[in-house]
C-alpha cells in the first residue's frame, strides 16, 4: 500500500509539473507561432528616410497585444508590438483592440457564430480571472484593465487618451522631446455589449474608443464579411450604431458585412474607419470590401488603415505594403488613407513596429512626396480623432 502511494504521489507531481509547465510555455508557443515576424537582414533606410521618419507622426488603428500572456512594458522576443518597439519605432499613436471572441477554424469565407471559441480557451490557459473565462464583456473590461495598469507603471512613457485634450498634450509633450506613447482602446466587434445598450456606457468609462461592430461571425449587431450570408443591421444594431454616432466613439466598419456598411452609411452622418485592411482592387481577396464600396466609405470624410499582412496586401513586405498604400491612394485620395497593421492579431508579418521607418523609406521609393507621406503616417488618423473624440 505504501508503494502505491509513493506511486500515486510521484503521479500527482508528475501532473502538477505537466500543467504547471503547459501554462508556463504554451501561451508563448502559441503566440510565437501567431504573430510570427518573418526572419530577415535588416531592411535598408536611407539617412533622409531616417531623418523624415524621426519628424513625422505616426499613427495605427489597430493592434491585439493586450490579447497575449506579456507585458506590454516589456520588450519581448516574440509577436509584434510594445512599448519599447513602438518608441523605437517612432509610433505616437497605437489603438490597442480588445478580442474577445474567435470560432474555431476561423476563416475569411463563412464562419458560424455557434463554432467553439478559441478565445475562451485562451483566457483559461492564460490565467486570465474566472470572470472572464464566461463572460466577453468581462474580457473587454480586463484588456482595458490591462492597458490602464501598463500605462500605470510606464513611468510616463504610455499614456491612454481619451479625448482631443489628452491626445494633444502627448504630441505637446512629444514635439518637447519627451518620450510617450499615446495608447487608445479599440473593440474589435461589439458582441462584448451581450446585446445590452447600457454596456456601451461601461466600455466607455473604461477608456473604449474606437466600436468595431462585428468581427469574424454574425452578431447581436448584424452581418460580419465572414459569416452566413451577407445579412445587415439587427434592431439593436441600429441602436448602436445611433449611440455610437452620438457620443464621442470612432466607429470601425472592419469585419462588417457589405450590407451593415452601407446600412451604417445611411443612417450615420460622421468619418467612418476601416481600420485595418488591404485594397480590391491592389489585391482581390474576399477579406478587402470592394473599391465602389471603399469610396463610400471614406466620402463620410473617414479613413481606411492599410494592414501590413499578406492576406489584405498580397505582398508583406515594406515594398507590397507601400505599393497597398499607394493603390489606396490612387483609389480614395491622399486624405483618406491611414495604417492599421493588425500587429498581434494572429498575422504573420515581414516587420514589427520597431522597423516602420522601412515603410516610410519604401513610401519614398515608390514615389509617395512628404505631404502624402505625412498624412498617410499619422495625419488623418489625427484629423478623425480630433473630429470624434470631443
Amino acid at each position: 500500500m505504501r508503494t502505491f502511494g509513493k506511486w500515486l504521489g510521484r503521479l500527482l507531481l508528475l501532473m502538477v509539473a505537466g500543467v504547471t509547465a503547459f501554462l508556463v510555455f504554451a501561451p508563448a508557443h502559441v503566440e510565437q507561432s501567431r504573430n510570427a515576424v518573418a526572419e530577415h537582414a535588416p531592411y535598408p533606410v536611407s539617412d533622409s528616410a531616417k531623418a523624415l521618419h524621426s519628424d513625422l507622426i505616426v499613427g495605427d488603428w489597430h493592434a491585439d497585444t493586450l490579447l497575449w500572456k506579456r507585458n506590454p512594458l516589456d520588450r519581448a522576443d516574440r509577436g509584434q508590438v510594445d512599448v519599447p518597439r513602438l518608441i523605437e519605432g517612432n509610433v505616437a499613436v497605437q489603438v490597442f483592440t480588445a478580442v474577445t471572441k474567435s470560432p474555431a477554424g476561423q476563416n475569411y469565407t463563412s464562419n458560424s457564430a455557434d463554432a467553439r471559441d478559441n478565445i475562451t480557451l485562451l483566457a483559461v490557459g492564460q490565467l486570465w480571472p474566472a470572470r472572464t473565462w464566461e463572460s466577453i464583456f468581462e474580457r473587454a473590461i480586463y484588456q482595458a484593465e490591462r492597458l490602464h495598469k501598463a500605462e500605470a507603471n510606464s513611468g510616463g512613457e504610455l499614456r491612454v487618451v481619451r479625448n482631443t485634450a489628452d491626445l494633444n498634450a502627448v504630441l505637446a509633450d512629444r514635439a518637447a522631446g519627451k518620450t510617450v506613447v499615446a495608447g487608445m482602446l479599440g473593440i474589435e466587434g461589439a458582441h462584448p455589449l451581450e446585446g445590452d445598450l447600457d454596456n456601451l456606457q461601461k466600455l466607455q468609462d473604461i477608456g473604449y474608443r474606437v466600436i468595431g461592430l462585428q468581427h469574424f461571425f454574425d452578431n447581436e449587431l448584424g452581418g460580419s464579411l465572414h459569416g452566413i450570408g451577407n445579412k445587415g443591421l439587427t434592431d439593436f444594431g441600429r441602436d448602436v450604431v445611433r449611440a455610437v454616432a452620438e457620443r464621442n466613439l470612432v466607429l470601425d466598419l472592419a469585419h462588417s458585412s457589405p450590407r451593415v456598411a452601407r446600412e451604417v452609411i445611411e443612417l450615420t452622418d460622421i468619418p467612418l474607419i476601416v481600420s485595418h485592411t488591404g485594397i480590391y482592387g491592389n489585391c482581390p481577396v474576399k477579406r478587402n470590401y470592394e473599391d465602389d464600396l471603399m469610396k463610400d466609405i471614406v466620402a463620410s470624410g473617414g479613413v481606411v488603415g492599410i494592414g501590413y499582412w499578406a492576406d489584405v496586401t498580397c505582398d508583406d513586405s515594406p515594398a507590397g505594403v507601400a505599393k497597398t498604400v499607394k493603390a489606396a491612394i490612387d483609389l480614395l485620395g491622399e486624405d483618406h488613407v491611414s495604417l492599421g497593421s493588425d500587429f498581434d492579431g494572429s498575422v504573420a508579418t515581414a516587420f514589427d513596429t520597431s522597423e516602420l521607418a522601412a515603410l516610410t523609406q519604401a513610401l519614398m521609393d515608390i514615389g509617395l512626396t512628404e505631404p502624402q507621406i505625412r498624412k498617410v503616417m499619422g495625419e488623418n488618423m489625427l484629423r478623425v480623432l480630433r473630429a470624434r473624440l470631443g
